[in-house]
């Protein structure tokens, strides 16, 4: 056990963390790595169980002292699950009321161990321009994941015969095993926790009863959506059992970096370049929002460098109850000439002394 990775470590959570957190931290990992989420990857699986081990420890009263106070070896020899050994089956069966509670349908394992009839829940991520956040937009998503097989209805059985009764647990999926004066319920070997066999099995999924499906979503994302959203739209994930309902389709958003407006919720920012004489006089300059729209930004007579204009809702669309738009804040920068003629350095002089700007003199080049 020394090679195991420390528990609290596994779940992201400090050495005194409270039960409840515990639990929640759990929760986010098994979403994450359930095997369901993340079919045929072993990586997921091996973080699953993984995440799982440091659960059934640290949420048990006893063992949590124990290895707190002795790490791993300390639990060497109590008996408990053995985790690093163990099926994806034997875990989702000893775990099986915990699962149902945490996702509500989604990734249980049923005695039959073919999970539930739902359908599967799927997440994409999607990036968007800066512009088609501020507009919204209609996007089409490639959706893949595991759906019930529709030639024997997720059964695995090949059409016209059905799955038997395994008689090795009389259905059930466990079988008993003692252990000196112990009993220990493990996944039935020859039906993996099914409780069925299947002697003819289906072509199209090998018996499986599932199979890997690609489709293609148009999602409606939108205006104002922001990096870090989640849509969920309902019915659009994987197909579950016939009449059952068909999993959700969960939309992760990210907009990307503009390079003219910088965003801070539904505030926009961005500069503009007028000329020192606007500055001096007062003018408008134009500005083109990321929607391609155009306004008038007013520069007041004796604006200075870095001044902030707000133009009241002007910014992004609110997603929020309270609707609307944010701000624009637009911020002032003067360009001033690196260059000028022998005229044009001669009127400004002149401006200079009727302005009663002396300027410092020893920047002042020679006249001739």
């Amino acid at each position: 056990m020394t090679d195991k990775r420390d528990y609290y470590e596994v779940l992201g959570v400090s050495r005194d963390v409270a039960e409840d957190d515990i639990r929640k931290a759990y929760k986010q990992a098994a979403l994450k790595y359930h095997p369901d989420r993340n079919p045929g990857n072993k990586d997921a699986e091996h973080k699953f169980k993984e995440a799982t081990e440091a659960y059934s420890v640290l949420s048990d009263a006893e063992k949590r002292p124990v290895y707190d106070r002795f790490g791993h070896a300390g639990l060497e020899g109590r008996g408990g699950f053995d985790f690093s050994h163990a099926g994806m089956g034997d875990i989702l069966s000893q775990f099986q009321d915990l699962f149902s509670d945490f996702f509500g349908g989604f990734g249980g394992s049923s005695r039959s161990g073919r999970g539930s009839d739902r359908g599967q829940d799927v997440q994409v991520d999607v990036s968007v321009t800066l512009k088609e956040a501020m507009t919204g937009l209609k996007r089409e998503v490639n959706v893949r994941g595991v759906a019930h097989c529709e030639t024997c209805a997720g059964s695995g059985a090949a059409p016209g015969s059905r799955p038997e009764r395994c008689n090795s647990c009389g259905g059930s999926g466990q079988v008993a095993t003692q252990r000196g004066f112990l009993m220990f319920a493990t996944t039935c070997p020859r039906c993996r926790g099914r409780g069925e066999v299947v002697s003819s099995p289906c072509p199209t999924c090998s018996g499986q009863g599932r199979v890997e499906r690609q489709k293609k979503v148009l999602v409606t994302i939108p205006a104002g959506i922001d990096s870090g959203q989640r849509l969920r739209v309902p019915g659009q994930g994987m197909g579950g059992r016939p009449g059952a309902p068909l999993g959700d389709l969960y939309v992760d958003i990210h907009v990307e970096d503009d390079p003219k407006f910088q965003r801070d919720g539904a505030d926009l920012a961005a500069q503009v370049h007028v000329h020192f004489g606007v500055a001096a006089l007062g003018g408008r300059t134009e500005l083109q929002l990321p929607d391609d729209s155009r306004l008038n930004v007013t520069i007041e007579p004796g604006t200075q460098p870095g001044t902030v204009v707000t133009l009241r809702g002007q910014g992004m669309p609110r997603l929020d109850r309270h609707g609307g738009r944010g701000n624009l804040h637009v911020v002032i920068n003067v360009r001033v000439p690196k260059k000028v003629s022998k005229k044009a350095k001669k009127l400004l002089e002149e401006l200079m002394t009727e302005l009663g700007e002396n300027g410092n003199e020893a920047s002042i080049q020679d006249r001739a």
